[in-house]
């Protein structure tokens, strides 16, 4: 087998749930890895057609999977998962196991997200950037969307002027442009797996408008973290069927934080007064 461990014959979906925790799998590869645990003993039967058929997916994903499981081809895939079916197929985890193990790997990650956070220096220089930038444009796309959202709903409620843009292409290019010319100096972008071909396209229009990029991104060398002058990195789990995102998440509320420490708080007193006095928010 080329580049792979040997498999643990005692426990095959043991094994096919750790190499989902050491490898950046699609969406469709995931389902083959679900099909898998669930039917080991059907699969060694299987050519990469059937698996494709069975799974309902294209061959060419079965294919790019087992590559990126570490493997030559499908037929040594395919050895390595008979010989440890034949040795001796270990119990199915019970139920809710595989579930509480996909949010272990999520506490893996902000454990890891806490531990970076010993040095706050970087947090701190892209915090003091951005909060310094009028107007602020805030984007993300695709799945990298809603946390842009979340970032710029919160971040507006002490910066006067956050400016959140999702739309890709011709439009991403001309809100940027008018940023820029409105006197922004710094951009914060959100990149996440998987990242889009518009995003990387959007952050080199920025630095020909003269932006200066700030991203949160699950690695620190990437396409689009090439373009940015401040990285800022939060671990994804590739587990769930989806990315999930909760060490983003914090990472996002984090440099919230910093940066409305260093704005005037008047404009947040503001607000917290006019929610009270228009009962915005239930009270217990």
């Amino acid at each position: 087998m080329s580049g792979s461990r040997a498999w643990d014959s005692s426990d095959v979906p043991a094994r096919l749930r750790e190499l989902l925790d050491g490898h950046r799998l699609s969406p469709s590869q995931r389902r083959i890895a679900r099909y898998l645990q669930d039917h080991p003993r059907e699969a060694v039967f299987l050519n990469g057609m059937d698996l494709a058929k069975a799974v309902g997916i294209s061959q060419p994903s079965v294919t790019r999977f087992v590559a990126a499981l570490g493997f030559a081809g499908f037929p040594e895939f395919r050895d390595h998962l008979r010989a440890a079916v034949t040795d001796g197929e270990g119990a199915r985890p019970p139920a809710g196991s595989e579930l509480q193990s996909m949010v272990d790997s999520e506490i893996r990650n902000l454990e890891r997200l806490r531990d970076n956070l010993d040095d706050q220096g970087r947090l701190a220089e892209a915090a003091a950037a951005l909060a310094a930038s009028r107007p602020l444009p805030v984007v993300g796309l695709r799945v990298s969307a809603p946390l842009a959202s979340l970032f710029g709903f919160l971040a507006a409620k002490a910066h006067p002027d956050v400016r959140v843009i999702d739309a890709p292409g011709s439009v991403l290019e001309d809100r940027l442009s008018r940023a820029a010319e409105a006197g922004a100096t710094w951009l914060l972008a959100f990149g996440l797996p998987r990242h889009p071909r518009e995003l990387a396209e959007g952050l080199s229009w920025a630095r020909r408008c003269g932006l200066r990029i700030v991203l949160v991104t699950d690695h620190a060398v990437s396409k689009v973290a090439e373009q940015a002058d401040v990285v800022l990195t939060a671990p994804v789990s590739s587990r769930f069927a989806f990315d999930s995102q909760a060490a983003p998440t914090v990472l996002c509320a984090a440099l919230v934080h910093m940066m409305i420490n260093l704005l005037p708080a008047a404009p947040l007193e503001d607000f917290e007064s006019g929610a009270a006095e228009r009962r915005l928010f239930l009270t217990d």
